[in-house]
């Protein structure tokens, strides 16, 4: 109850997202408070806001309710693979442009098998069991888990027909700084990535910043600047690779799960199809 209310903001929204009427989830909150001693929420124009109180309570259910969820799907371990819930998580690049059209057959094949795809850069913690499988895009260190390496994704710089255009083609990484660059905000390893692969310097000024990679995809594609981008994904949008024999680095692909999801059929044999559908994408894209 605390979680719906917390996560929706309002009674009637945690009545929803529980499927019960909102007076009885006004019940069970009163219960909840009488029980705890502790009032949970106050009223504000914007719902439901929670109490200094509460916000000390919430790390501590939020990990029971990843317990709970993680529970439930081991508990689950039927000998069919065509039930039960399999979890992914991977970041928004892979899991937007990549990862939906490799998991087409293995859904076709199970489709009473309920996938669960979490998506973004926040890397959800295998070894708690946040998540049944994960691919990343550095090698996982959580103890107890199983990873594989299935390839290496080569990343290159891009810019539409547009864009060239306009700007003109770089024949150096020197004249390509001069022009318009698309690069990160705020967030500094990104940052440093670039600058020890050589694209820019520290202090490189981006005309379009921004952290989140799909962000700086659809600038590509609207022909806002040159940018980053993995060759095979700009090259499913008609994105022209610049300076290909100048620049490029590769980053490593791998697939992980906790070692105990190996007993549950249905998570042990996504880990096996993900895995070889990664490898088969890498590796037919290597060029």
């Amino acid at each position: 109850m605390f979680l719906a209310v917390l996560r929706s903001g309002s009674l009637s929204g945690a009545s929803k997202l529980l499927g019960i009427a909102q007076a009885t989830a006004r019940r069970r909150l009163d219960h909840l408070e009488q029980t705890l001693g502790l009032s949970l929420f106050t009223r504000t124009p914007s719902g439901l806001t929670p109490t200094s109180g509460a916000q000390r309570l919430i790390d501590h259910v939020e990990a029971m309710d990843l317990a709970a969820q993680a529970f439930n799907r081991a508990a689950s371990a039927e000998t069919s693979v065509d039930h039960g819930t399999v979890r992914l998580t991977c970041g928004e690049l892979l899991g937007v442009e990549v990862l939906p059209a490799l998991l087409r057959n293995f859904h076709y094949d199970h489709p009473g098998l309920k996938l669960e795809l979490s998506i973004g850069d926040a890397l959800e913690d295998i070894a708690r069991l946040q998540s049944d499988i994960a691919v990343r895009l550095m090698r996982p260190m959580e103890a107890d888990i199983v990873v594989r390496r299935v390839g290496s994704l080569r990343i290159g710089v891009h810019a539409s027909a547009e864009c060239l255009e306009r700007y003109g083609e770089p024949v150096s990484l020197t004249s390509l700084r001069q022009r318009p660059l698309i690069g990160p905000d705020r967030r500094s390893a990104d940052l440093r990535r670039l600058v020890e692969a050589g694209l820019c310097e520290a202090d490189q000024h981006f005309a379009i910043a921004t952290d989140h990679h799909l962000a700086q995809l659809a600038a590509l594609k609207a022909g806002l600047c040159f940018g980053l981008c993995p060759i095979p994904i700009a090259r499913s949008h008609g994105l022209i690779h610049v300076l290909p024999d100048s620049f490029g680095f590769e980053v490593e692909v791998w697939i992980a799960m906790h070692s105990d999801l190996r007993k549950i059929k249905r998570i042990a044999k996504a880990f096996e199809v993900v895995g070889e559908e990664l490898h088969h994408y890498l590796r037919s894209n290597a060029h």
